[in-house]
């Protein structure tokens, strides 16, 4: 693994661009709704899984109990939120998780579906944790950061678990080749993304 692959955590090619706390941190109520709907999203997603794949015990078995954790995430962010005299606000597009909806490989038949939905998920899972690290070392507020750290060690587990599962169920040489091309696009289109303070990716 080449040196630039192992400078940022998690693997990640690029580092969140360092504006994006501070912007954050301006706009908490919309940055809070975003991270409401993502874990909301997550849980739908997990429970797609299942649901598409049941025959699939080890996937059944370590993902199901992740969508319990992601509704009870959920629930925790309005919590935040109403603590603090907001409203969740709407659910806005998410440029990020649908452009590497795009970057997807279609055809191949279930299986290799499988793969892409995992990974695609590690790498929503990775990102989010380390933009939970950041919030939890840069906020101001000492509530908040401590909010975050929590979050933080929960998303590097799920990060982890979705990578295993791909290598599990997919040729884990194929697989680890196609996890190289999913960081690759990542930091491509990171790149191309407007920084705001108003979405969690």
């Amino acid at each position: 693994m080449s040196k630039a692959r192992t400078k940022f955590k998690l693997g990640l090619e690029l580092p969140t661009d360092p504006r994006w706390v501070n912007l954050a941190e301006m706009s908490l109520q919309y940055i809070l709704t975003d991270h409401a709907y993502c874990e909301q999203k997550a849980a739908t997603s997990c429970i797609s899984l299942i649901q598409y794949y049941p025959e699939h015990d080890r996937l059944v078995d370590e993902v199901s109990p992740v969508v319990t954790e992601e509704w009870g995430h959920f629930r925790l962010v309005i919590q935040e939120i109403r603590k603090r005299g907001f409203q969740l606000g709407r659910q806005r597009k998410d440029i990020y998780v649908n452009e590497l909806l795009k970057f997807q490989e279609r055809g191949g038949g279930r299986d290799k579906a499988l793969i892409e939905r995992l990974l695609t998920s590690a790498l929503i899972e990775a990102r989010s944790c380390e933009r939970f690290r950041l919030l939890s070392l840069h906020l101001q507020e000492e509530s908040l950061r401590e909010f975050y750290h929590h979050f933080m060690v929960s998303e590097a587990g799920h990060y982890k678990m979705f990578l295993a599962l791909a290598k599990f169920y997919g040729d884990e040489d194929q697989v680890q080749k196609r996890w190289m091309e999913y960081l690759d696009f990542e930091a491509q289109m990171l790149k191309n993304i407007e920084v705001t303070g108003d979405r969690m990716h």
